[in-house]
C-alpha cells in the first residue's frame, strides 16, 4: 500500500493546529478494478481475437479455402454434423474408448506405483522395467497391437492404457517416496502401524502427484486415441477425420480437432474440480 501525502507543515505543528489528513490510495485499487471485470472474459479475448483475424484473412483470400476453411464455413460444416446425428455418435463412441482404457491404464499404473512405492522390494522388481518400457514409443507399438488383438476395438483401448498407466505410475510413485520423513516420524510416535502410515500419512501426501498424473494421462489419453482412430476404425472422431481427409474437407477436419481439444479441456476441468475438492488441505499459490 503506497501512501501519497506532502510533508507536513511545520507552522501548524509549532501553533499546536491540527493537521489536515490526505486521503490513502491503496497501490491495489488499480489492481481490484482489473478485477472487476470477469476472469472468463479476459480469457476468450486470445481466442477471439484468433477467430477474428482468420476470419479476415479467410475473406479477403489471404488464406485460401483449400488450404484452411473460414470460420463461418467451419461453423456452418460443425452444424450439418450435429443436426445429422454423426458428430455426437462419433463423439460418443470415442468416450467410450478414452474411458475403457483410461480406467484400465489407471488400475494398471496406480497399482504398480503402490507396490514400487511402498516396497523396496517391489521396487526392485517393478520399477527398473517399468522405466525400460517408458523409453520404448508407444505410439511405436500399434503394429504389434494390431498382430496380437486385432483390428478391432482391443488395440486402440490398449495403446490408451499404455500411455495412461506410465503417467500415473511416475507421478504416484514420485509423489509417495516425496512424502516428508518427519511426517512417517510423527505418525508413528502417535502408534500408527504400518497400514495406518499408509492410509492416513502416504497416501493423502501423494494424492497432488496422483492428480498431477491424472492430468498428464488424460492428455495423453486424447492423444493416444487420435493415432488410435487413425488406423482401421471405422467409427468415431478420428473415423471421420479421415474420411474427411479423402475428400478434401479441411472444415470437417477442423470441427474434429476442435472437439478432441474441447473434450480435452472438460476433461481438465474435471480435474481441477477434483484438486480443489481433495486438496482443501493444501494451501498453493493462485497468482496475483
Amino acid at each position: 500500500m503506497t501512501i501519497d501525502h506532502a510533508p507536513p507543515d511545520i507552522s501548524a505543528i509549532s501553533k499546536n493546529e491540527p493537521l489536515a489528513l490526505e486521503p490513502v490510495t491503496p497501490a491495489s485499487a488499480a489492481g481490484s478494478r482489473r478485477r472487476a471485470v470477469p476472469r472468463w472474459l479476459r480469457r476468450t479475448v486470445g481466442p477471439l481475437l484468433l477467430l477474428a483475424g482468420w476470419q479476415v484473412l479467410s475473406t479477403t483470400g489471404v488464406l485460401h479455402r483449400d488450404i484452411l476453411a473460414s470460420p463461418g464455413t467451419i461453423a456452418a460444416a460443425a452444424g450439418e454434423l450435429i443436426s445429422d446425428g454423426t458428430l455426437p455418435a462419433a463423439m460418443g463412441i470415442s468416450l467410450q474408448r478414452v474411458a475403457v482404457g483410461l480406467l484400465l491404464g489407471g488400475v494398471i499404473g496406480i497399482s504398480l506405483a503402490l507396490i514400487s512405492g511402498l516396497s523396496r522390494l517391489g521396487e526392485d522388481l517393478v520399477d527398473a522395467t517399468v522405466q525400460m518400457l517408458r523409453t520404448v514409443p508407444w505410439v511405436g507399438l500399434i503394429p504389434l497391437f494390431i498382430i496380437w488383438l486385432g483390428i478391432g476395438e482391443a488395440p486402440k483401448i490398449a495403446l490408451i492404457a499404455l500411455g495412461v498407466a506410465f503417467h500415473l505410475y511416475l507421478n504416484v510413485y514420485a509423489g509417495i517416496r516425496g512424502v516428508d520423513e518427519q511426517l512417517i516420524e510423527a505418525g508413528q510416535s502417535l502408534g500408527l502401524g504400518r497400514w495406518g502410515l499408509v492410509r492416513h500419512v502416504v497416501l493423502p501426501g501423494a494424492l497432488p502427484g496422483a492428480m498431477t498424473g491424472l492430468r498428464y494421462s488424460l492428455a495423453t489419453a486424447w492423444l493416444a486415441l487420435v493415432f488410435g482412430e487413425s488406423i482401421n476404425a471405422d467409427a468415431g472422431i478420428g473415423f471421420l477425420m479421415n474420411q474427411a481427409r479423402e475428400f478434401f474437407r479441411t472444415d470437417v477436419i477442423v470441427v474434429c480437432l476442435v472437439v478432441y481439444a474441447f473434450l480435452g479441456l472438460i476433461a481438465d476441468a474435471i480435474v481441477r474440480t477434483l484438486e480443489r475438492l481433495l486438496l482443501q488441505w493444501r494451501p498453493t499459490f493462485q497468482g496475483k
